[in-house]
């Protein structure tokens, strides 16, 4: 039964939001049995009431055993969820989202550390709530959106060292090292690496035996499609590294999801074959009522890749869905890619006030109070933050928080050389 008081902010703010139909369908060659999807289509805001439901697309491609993937299917959604405050509105739920997501990420990589395994994985996490889709990712697995028009927009993050010189310095400076392997005669080989370890990406869940500079931190975007409608590809890097986004995107337009997204995989096999995990999830975002698969753009050939979006304008405060003037709009209503807690879970009012003061921001275990750590405690930035507004940490959330910006030894601080007998490189650096 939906609680009265849920009833009657519904009814205050007009809660009528056009939902689109939504298609889905995944396909997957496997060399080494790493990578995992969740597909759920009926997730609900508030349980028990059909109209807040919203759809979750992920996909974890894991390295050095599947451990970590699998823990953080099982794991991540519920830890966002916990994230959200109750009883919020349909627009403060998608407000108070991004911030939900980073410390669900986050929260899932010290609980999943705690298990002293040493597996990693990448996660490229979609949330889809009517015509708003916000995605938050870690790693090489990407995300991208094609519209009804034919324009492709990423909507996730590249997180390779060789593709990203703003985390190469973030790991450095935490006490890392970025380097390519050496060979006998000492020769340089291979992708930028982070060391000790190996790894090739700078942001990850899981890799606790790389160091804490690896961080869980997502990138988040979250932008408001049109209810022209689109096309999400979600894919891991046996797919990105073989074909690009608008190759993609082309050899499978006008195809039902399911199969474009077996078409999809198909396509990167082609040219090296099955030389890792390889994994596409399709989902088609359609007007209701108008189930076919997605036609081909007005102008047929290559996509047209676009890297900026229109951005929200002053006026509209409000993620509510409305009628566009434009055909074929995507509008951007957040964006964050900072590896710092700091930046990630602080906010302004009067998002802040919806989160609890006293339960720490990335746990949500209650403080009490004169026990918490304020967020910005060491902070430079004085004069611009006060401490006594929070928001605040637990002691163990805190540690977590300095080891990931190298204020204290990682966990396992032993080195490794850089050599290409390195027995701890993982058997998929991605």
């Amino acid at each position: 039964m939906v609680p009265l008081a849920v009833l009657l902010k519904r009814e205050l703010t007009n809660e009528k939001i056009e939902r689109p139909d939504i298609l889905h369908g995944q396909a997957s060659q496997s060399k080494k049995g790493e990578d995992f999807t969740l597909l759920k289509t009926e997730c609900q805001r508030i349980l028990g009431d059909g109209i807040t439901t919203f759809s979750v697309f992920a996909l974890f491609d894991g390295h050095n055993g599947s451990a970590a993937a699998i823990y953080t299917k099982e794991n991540l959604l519920n830890n966002v969820l916990s994230a959200v405050p109750s009883d919020l509105s349909r627009d403060e739920w998608l407000a108070a989202l991004p911030r939900a997501l980073v410390a669900g990420f986050v929260k899932t990589d010290k609980d999943f550390q705690e298990k002293a395994q040493s597996s990693g994985t990448t996660v490229t996490f979609v949330i889809i709530d009517g015509w708003v889709v916000t995605v938050a990712s870690v790693g090489d697995s990407r995300c991208f959106l094609e519209s009804a028009e034919g324009s492709i927009y990423s909507l996730s993050a590249d997180h390779r060292l060789e593709a990203n010189a703003e985390e190469r310095e973030r790991i450095t400076a935490s006490g890392g090292e970025v380097g390519r392997m050496n060979i006998v005669g000492g020769a340089e080989i291979g992708p930028l690496r982070c060391w000790p370890g190996g790894l090739c990406l700078s942001r990850s869940i899981g890799d606790m035996d790389i160091g804490e500079f690896i961080v869980p931190v997502p990138y988040v975007k979250q932008v408001k499609m049109s209810n022209a409608g689109g096309r999400l590809v979600i894919a891991s890097d046996g797919v990105w590294d073989a074909l690009s986004p608008e190759r993609v995107l082309s050899c499978c337009r006008g195809l039902p999801a399911e199969i474009a997204a077996k078409q999809i995989v198909d396509e990167a096999l082609k040219g090296k074959g099955l030389r890792d995990d390889t994994t596409c999830i399709v989902t088609d975002l359609l007007p209701p009522e108008k189930i076919h698969p997605m036609p081909p753009p007005k102008k047929l050939g290559k996509g047209k890749f676009k890297g900026m979006f229109r951005r929200k304008s002053s006026e509209s405060s409000s993620h509510s869905d409305k009628e566009y003037c434009e055909v074929d709009l995507v509008e951007e209503i957040y964006e964050e890619g900072s590896a710092m807690l700091a930046e990630r879970l602080d906010s302004q009012y009067p998002l802040r006030s919806m989160f609890k003061l006293f339960a720490c921001a990335v746990c949500q275990v209650v403080i009490k109070q004169g026990e918490g750590i304020s967020l910005h405690a060491g902070s430079s930035r004085h004069g611009r933050t006060r401490p006594w507004d929070g928001p605040f940490l637990c002691k163990s959330c805190q540690m977590k928080k300095d080891a990931m910006e190298g204020k204290r030894p990682s966990a396992d601080g032993a080195s490794r050389h850089r050599s290409g007998s390195d027995d701890a490189l993982p058997s998929a650096a991605s």
